[in-house]
């Protein structure tokens, strides 16, 4: 009996062991913890490089995304001590405006030729939470873009601009200042013209009409929120999926922000109101995600146009 008293005394003592707390975790009971509920700020914004890409002029365009992991919960982080970009020459066009989910390719910052080994840094601080980075350079030859050049089914990035600007293409597009009047509180027309310049086998029974596009509007920066609502006048899409298929009930169409450009070539217009005077930038994604070779997963292919609009009391 006291041979088998003994290994069960030593056996519960090896249990107490495993299940007792180290001292040490036990004194850092004030950090943070895997578990530990969502700060009243929400989660933090995570800055992303989406990769680089090697133009044809010598410079190196770097593109940055975010992922907002707060469900249903916009952010908002102003430029300053929370968000901001070093080299601090090429600050200033990133956004301060997080919509919930994943932001891919909002915006770029171009490396003169010459100087394409230069580390850009994307900072962000969320409320009391500690501040993220990411760096974005050239080199790794996995974070390569090329969808400068045409997709295996012949996808490239739209052409597209505010209004009546010249129509270009790119992750950067182009940027204009709106020239209407905008006042607080009233709608105002957002239009954008856009045309697909891919050149699609047209013996393809998938291409023998032209791709649609689509385009979503969101506020990239500005003092206040901004809301979207569809063209009224508009077509409605139809429900893609027959009434027996389980889809069918859960197809809602295009939100406020998103429009459709059909066969290819067009405009598209959403009605935004501003709820606060200040300086805003709107941008505006043109994509051919309508192809089997372009999508966000795939890193093509759309274009960001923006405008910066003055709204006034």
């Amino acid at each position: 009996m006291q041979r088998l008293y003994q290994p069960l005394l030593a056996l519960s003592a090896l249990l107490l062991m495993a299940v007792a707390p180290p001292s040490q975790a036990q004194a850092q009971d004030d950090q943070p913890r895997f578990l530990s509920l969502t700060p009243p700020e929400g989660l933090p914004i995570i800055p992303l490089m989406e990769g680089w890409v090697a133009n044809e002029d010598g410079t190196t365009t770097i593109s940055y995304g975010f992922i907002n992991r707060n469900s249903d919960q916009d952010v908002t982080i102003p430029l300053g001590e929370n968000n901001y970009i070093e080299p601090a020459e090429f600050d200033g066009m990133q956004p301060t405006h997080f919509p919930s989910g994943r932001g891919t390719g909002v915006f770029t910052v171009t490396l003169p030729e010459g100087r394409e080994d230069t580390d850009v840094w994307w900072y962000l601080k969320t409320g009391d939470s500690e501040a993220l980075r990411v760096p974005g350079r050239r080199g790794a030859s996995a974070y390569e873009l090329d969808f400068i050049r045409p997709r295996p089914q012949g996808s490239l990035q739209p052409l597209a601009a505010f209004g009546d600007n010249e129509l270009a293409a790119g992750l950067f597009g182009n940027i204009n200042d709106h020239d209407a009047a905008v006042t607080a509180g009233e709608q105002v027309e957002l239009v954008v013209n856009a045309r697909d310049p891919a050149e699609r086998d047209p013996e393809d029974p998938r291409f023998g009409e032209p791709l649609d596009m689509n385009v979503e509007f969101n506020l990239h920066q500005g003092p206040g929120q901004v809301s979207f609502e569809r063209d009224p006048g508009a077509p409605v899409p139809e429900n893609p999926f027959d009434e027996d298929d389980p889809r069918f009930e859960f197809f809602t169409g295009p939100e406020g922000n998103e429009a459709i450009i059909e066969g290819g070539e067009g405009s598209a217009m959403a009605l935004a109101t501003f709820s606060e005077p200040g300086e805003y930038i709107i941008r505006a994604a043109v994509n051919v995600h309508t192809a089997p070779d372009s999508s966000y997963g795939d890193q093509c292919c759309w274009t960001n146009v923006y405008s910066r609009v003055t709204v006034t009391d």
